[in-house]
C-alpha cells in the first residue's frame, strides 16, 4: 500500500499552536467573562438523536445537518449548534436544577454549509443562557455580558446589533401577514446579502405575498439608528398590535438597563431588520459586529426562545442566550494583526547543554514554576545555538542559560528575546533577584 496522502476535509481546518494559543485565550476570556456572571458550565453529546435536531432551526440547518444511521441502527446527528441540545438537556434534568438556570457552554458544533472568510464546517461555540425566566432582567444581562465579552477580548469599537421579535411579530400581524412570518423573516434576513430588491422578490415568492406588503416590510426594516430615535419611530409602526407594543416597551426597557449598567450610547444601535436566521426565537435579538471589520459579520450573536424547550416538556422553561462566534472572531483578529504569534504557552526557556549538570537544570526549573513561572526545560544537551534558535521560533520571551561555572557560582545569565539584552543575575535565597528581573521582561 502506497502513502496515503496527508489532507483535511473541505470546511475542516487543522490548528497550528501558534493559532490554537489564541483560540485558547478567547475560551478562557469567555469562561472568566461568563462566570463573573454568575453562569455555570455544563456538556452534551456531540450525537443526538435526529429527532431532537431536526427541525428546531430552520430547512437551512436541516439541510446542514450531518446525520447517519449508527452501528445500534438509530437516526442520529451531529449537533448543529449548542442551544437545542440545551433545550434538551434542561428537559431531561429540570427537576435536578435550580431555575433560573444559568450554563455556559464551550465545545464543537457541525454545520455541512458552503465554506466562507471566518466560516467553517467545524467550529467552536461560546454560549451562555439563562432558562427558567421570562424577566427582561435577563435580557439585559444578557447584553450586558456581550458587552463584557468583546471589551475583554480587547475590542473597544464595536456594534451591537438589537431587535426584538416581538416588534416584527407586531408589525407582521398589522399587515395581516403573520401566518407568513418564518419565510418572510428569511428573506428579510439575507437584507445584507442580496439587496432590497431580491429581498422582495423572494418574500413575493416564497411567503405569497404581494409587493406592497414585502415594501411596507422593507420600509420597516429600514428604522435603524440611535436608540432614542427608533424607539420614538416604532410604536406607530406597531399601533393597535398588543405584542408588537409589548416589544417595542421591552427594548425600551433594556435599553435602559444597559445605559444605567455602563454601556456607551455609540456601542447601542436598534436594527428591526435583524431576523436572525434560526425559527427558535421569540423575543429580543442580538448581533455584534467590529466597527474595523463589518464585512466579518456578527461575532457574538443570540436571543430569546421561550418555546424551544416546550419541545421536550409541558413545563415552560423560558430562554434566553448568545454565544461567541470564536472561529469567526479569530480569523478576525488575525486578519487585524492582533493574535500574539507565539507557539509557546510558557514563558521562560532553560537550554540543557552540560549533560552532567542536569539536576541543576531541573531544580532551577522546577523552583521557577513552584513560584508561578512556567517554562521549558530542553530535554537533551546540544550547543547553545541550536537551542537558543530553537527558542526564538517557538516564541519564548526570556531565556535562563546557566552551565556548571554559573551554577557553581550561583548566578545564570538571563537573555531577554524580545529585546536581545543579556543580563547577570545572582541566584540567591528564594530566587529573589531573578524573579524580579523577569518580572520586568514578562509583565508588559
Amino acid at each position: 500500500m502506497g502513502l496515503i496522502t496527508p489532507r483535511t476535509l473541505k470546511g475542516f481546518r487543522d490548528y497550528l499552536p501558534e493559532v490554537m494559543i489564541p483560540r485558547e485565550r478567547l475560551m478562557e476570556t469567555a469562561r472568566k467573562v461568563y462566570r463573573s456572571y454568575g453562569f455555570s458550565p455544563i456538556d452534551t453529546p456531540a450525537l443526538e438523536y435526529l429527532e431532537i435536531l431536526q427541525g428546531k432551526g430552520s430547512d437551512e440547518t436541516d439541510k446542514q445537518l450531518y446525520k447517519f444511521e449508527d452501528h445500534g441502527g438509530r437516526s442520529v446527528g451531529m449537533r448543529f449548534d449548542l442551544t437545542v441540545p440545551l433545550a434538551r438537556f434542561t428537559a431531561q434534568h429540570v427537576a435536578e436544577l435550580p431555575l433560573p438556570f444559568k450554563r455556559y457552554h464551550i465545545a464543537t458544533v457541525w454545520r455541512g454549509e458552503n465554506t466562507q472568510r471566518g466560516r467553517y464546517r467545524e467550529f467552536m461555540q461560546c454560549d451562555f443562557d439563562t432558562i427558567g425566566t421570562l424577566a427582561v432582567g435577563a435580557d439585559i444581562e444578557t447584553g450586558l455580558v456581550i458587552h463584557d465579552l468583546m471589551r475583554a477580548i480587547g475590542f473597544m469599537k464595536f456594534h451591537m446589533h438589537i431587535n426584538n421579535r416581538m416588534v416584527l411579530n407586531g408589525f407582521l400581524d398589522k399587515w395581516g401577514i403573520r401566518d407568513r412570518s418564518v419565510p418572510v423573516l428569511r428573506a428579510l434576513d439575507k437584507l445584507a446579502k442580496i439587496g432590497p430588491e431580491k429581498v422582495i422578490v423572494e418574500m413575493v415568492e416564497a411567503a405569497q405575498i404581494t409587493p406592497e406588503q414585502a415594501e411596507a416590510v422593507l420600509d420597516f426594516a429600514a428604522v435603524s439608528g440611535p436608540a432614542d430615535q427608533v424607539l420614538a419611530k416604532l410604536p406607530a409602526k406597531v399601533a393597535g398590535s398588543e405584542q408588537g407594543e409589548a416589544g417595542v416597551q421591552r427594548l425600551a426597557e433594556l435599553v435602559a438597563g444597559m445605559r444605567a449598567a455602563g454601556v456607551a450610547e455609540e456601542v447601542l444601535e436598534l436594527d428591526v431588520s435583524i431576523a436572525r436566521g434560526l425559527d427558535y426565537y421569540t423575543g429580543v435579538i442580538f448581533e455584534t459586529t467590529l466597527d474595523e471589520l463589518p464585512g466579518l459579520g456578527s461575532v457574538c450573536s443570540g436571543g430569546r426562545y421561550d418555546n424551544l424547550a416546550g419541545l421536550f416538556t409541558t413545563q415552560q422553561l423560558p430562554g434566553i442566550g448568545a454565544s461567541l462566534g470564536l472561529d469567526r472572531l479569530l480569523a478576525g483578529m488575525e486578519e487585524l494583526g492582533l493574535t500574539e504569534k507565539t507557539a509557546t504557552t510558557a514563558p521562560v526557556f532553560i537550554p540543557f547543554f552540560e549533560k552532567d549538570r542536569q539536576a541543576d537544570y531541573l531544580r532551577l526549573a522546577a523552583a521557577l514554576r513552584l513560584m508561578g513561572i512556567g517554562c521549558e526545560l530542553y530535554p537533551e544537551p546540544k550547543k547553545l545555538s541550536v537551542q537558543l534558535k530553537y527558542a526564538d521560533r517557538r516564541g519564548f520571551r526570556a531565556a535562563i542559560i546557566a552551565g556548571g561555572n554559573e551554577f557553581d557560582g550561583k548566578f545564570v545569565q538571563l537573555k531577554n528575546l524580545t529585546s536581545g539584552e543579556k543580563s547577570e543575575v545572582p541566584i540567591d535565597e528564594g530566587l529573589t533577584s531573578l524573579m524580579a528581573v523577569l518580572r520586568t521582561i514578562l509583565v508588559p
